[in-house]
């Protein structure tokens, strides 16, 4: 009887398929056509109704967000399995997030939030919640290795976004500075603003 239950749990293929459809056409239509994101123009692109959509997420927002949600869980996941430590660990990590924007970072400079990064993290919102989760052992290792004391690490987070955020990541590398090294630069002064916030 249990097991009857917990089959009936498990979210059916066509329902994890026609969630994925709606990711994967929200990328899409964030890449090519960001001014068109809606939902009845994602659904469509997606070849499913409006009202199934609705039956995913709730609205555009809660579709954006799970979009942009997937790839900060593909940035943690990286994190968590990385056998690095401290700075190593750190510059590894911001090499997986540049190349994760390589495949999907035109689409998530178009997901910006009205409120502040230290608000949403306080607030415990799910996606910088993950975002947490994905830097918080580079952080904090690179923290101890540059003898910078683990109570900034907040701060040290909020750094961490400002610094490596998709937009500018993005045109630092259309500049036409290579992506290894702006990801080098960006790591460099990211460690050496680390040190003089904390001295300040």
């Amino acid at each position: 009887m249990a097991e009857r239950r917990s089959t009936r749990q498990r979210p059916r293929s066509d329902a994890l398929r026609n969630r994925r459809r709606l990711l994967d056409a929200t990328g899409e239509v964030l890449r090519t056509e960001p001014r068109r994101a809606s939902m009845p123009y994602i659904a469509e692109r997606a070849g499913l109704s409006v009202a199934t959509a609705y039956r995913y997420f709730s609205s555009v927002d809660d579709l954006l967000n799970a979009y942009l949600h997937g790839v900060i869980i593909a940035l943690r996941d990286h994190s968590h399995d990385a056998p690095r430590t401290g700075t190593a660990l750190f510059r590894d990590v911001a090499r997986e997030w540049a190349r994760l924007l390589r495949t999907y970072g035109t689409a998530m400079v178009q997901l910006r939030s009205r409120e502040g990064f230290l608000h949403r993290l306080h607030a415990h919102d799910p996606v910088i919640t993950t975002v947490r989760e994905a830097w918080e052992r580079p952080i904090r290792t690179s923290m101890r290795e540059l003898g910078v004391d683990a109570s900034a690490f907040d701060h040290a987070l909020f750094l961490c976004n400002l610094m490596f955020d998709p937009r500018e990541l993005l045109d630092l590398t259309a500049s036409g500075l290579p992506e290894s090294e702006a990801v080098d630069r960006l790591t460099s002064a990211y460690f050496a603003a680390l040190k003089a916030w904390a001295a300040a």
